[in-house]
């Protein structure tokens, strides 16, 4: 991914909201949004995969993890022998190491520079890690953006998606509603002035064409791929997650959308909880459809994330 915003426990109706673009070259084979298997034994994902590297930019599992990365833009330090940072979210999904352990591996594995947001529901934790920063940051209720920067910097692309998110949750009457505001919103194709553009060590001319939520570079050569939605509905005390994916080709036209369900989820957090069995879902291709808004009573919910103590202040500050 190459532009996130995720909001958590933002909204009483719709506690995580994930809009994410993915930028690449064309010519680079993927594979659109579905399940699949990335070893004999670990969790099928639930994601795009890159046929290139076998990775993928963002994906969860049945048992309650979510991962996504995004490059960070340095090309004076570029080593075009790293491995794929697409490795990462395969690696942490798999869910066989503990935090600490997985971020030591992952810190010291030679990739070039990235984000990572990393959750692990039945735990009730969420992280933002870089190779280009010396820890790991927990993450809280709150609202976040990446691009290829470090979290939260002020990229006009990332405070315009940030506030677009905060808006919709705040004012979406239905789940199609929101959908299309945020699809709206990644598809934004303006590029920022001039005086606020970054200076990552890429052309100026480049800096402009990488600017806007769309990209799409002169050439056709480059570009957003897809545009992808993780929505977390809360209907009565249940919760139902929409994970929704339009990809894009390099000639323009239509774009096409897939759509999967997936009930109970994320999963309530716990010390001990052992995980489920959970259906797998179907994955269609369709138009976004109508669905009539459901109520939410009100009252408490329980946060997705476990409250941080003291306690375990201390136990994440190594974590991840």
């Amino acid at each position: 991914m190459c532009l996130v915003a995720i909001a958590i426990d933002q909204s009483r109706r719709f506690p995580l909201v994930l809009a994410a673009n993915r930028d690449e070259f064309f010519k680079r084979p993927a594979a659109r949004l579905g399940w699949w298997s990335p070893a004999p034994g670990a969790p099928d994902i639930l994601g795009g995969r890159d046929l290139e590297a076998g990775g993928t930019w963002l994906g969860l599992t049945a048992q309650g993890r979510l991962a996504l990365v995004t490059n960070v833009r340095n090309p004076a330090r570029v080593d075009p022998s790293a491995p794929s940072r697409g490795e990462i979210v395969p690696r942490w999904l798999a869910g066989d190491l503990s935090t600490d352990r997985f971020w030591m591996r992952t810190a010291l594995a030679g990739h070039n520079g990235f984000n990572l947001i990393a959750a692990d529901f039945r735990s009730g934790e969420c992280f933002w890690a870089s190779n280009c920063d010396a820890h790991p940051t927990r993450l809280e209720r709150g609202l976040y953006g990446v691009s290829n920067a470090s979290l939260d910097t002020p990229w006009p692309k990332v405070n315009a998606l940030k506030q677009h998110l905060r808006d919709a949750t705040n004012s979406a009457e239905s789940l199609d509603a929101l959908t299309a505001q945020l699809f709206d919103a990644l598809a934004d194709k303006a590029a920022a002035p001039d005086a606020l553009l970054p200076a990552t060590g890429v052309p100026r001319e480049w800096e402009k064409v990488l600017s806007s939520a769309f990209i799409r570079s002169p050439d056709s050569s480059y570009g957003t791929r897809c545009s992808t939605l993780v929505v977390t509905e809360r209907v009565n005390k249940r919760l139902v997650t929409h994970v929704l994916e339009r990809s894009f080709s390099a000639a323009g036209g239509m774009a096409l959308l897939r759509r999967s369900t997936l009930k109970d989820w994320p999963p309530r957090y716990s010390e001990d909880a052992q995980p489920e069995a959970v259906a797998q879902p179907v994955v269609t291709e369709s138009e976004l459809t109508s669905e009539e808004a459901v109520p939410v009573r009100k009252t408490r919910v329980r946060s997705l994330l476990k409250p941080e103590t003291p306690r375990r202040k201390r136990q994440s500050a190594g974590a991840l």
